[in-house]
């Protein structure tokens, strides 16, 4: 399977292989997102990204004080979902 590839604006590169986003799980994550729960954010980081390119992501929005802001990620989060078009609309 290919592999959906891109860049966020803040500049982080990714590629999210296309069975990461046909996953039933990353989708329970996504609608307990969208019912206000905050946590599931690190959850539909991990099953998008993987362990590694999440790694690299919180590396690459981590501040001078060395915290990950909530805000970034999930605003680079959506920056990915749109940039993988409708395959990651599941």
């Amino acid at each position: 399977m290919a592999a959906k590839t891109g860049t966020t604006q803040s500049g982080f590169s990714f590629s999210i292989p296309e069975e990461n986003l046909d996953n039933m799980e990353l989708l329970d994550a996504l609608a307990d997102l969208n019912e206000n729960d905050p946590l599931q954010i690190s959850r539909v980081c991990r099953l998008l990204l993987g362990k590694d390119q999440r790694r690299a992501l919180y590396d690459h929005l981590r501040t001078p004080a060395g915290n990950v802001p909530v805000k970034a990620v999930a605003e680079a989060i959506g920056e990915i979902f749109d940039a993988c078009g409708d395959a990651g609309k599941n």
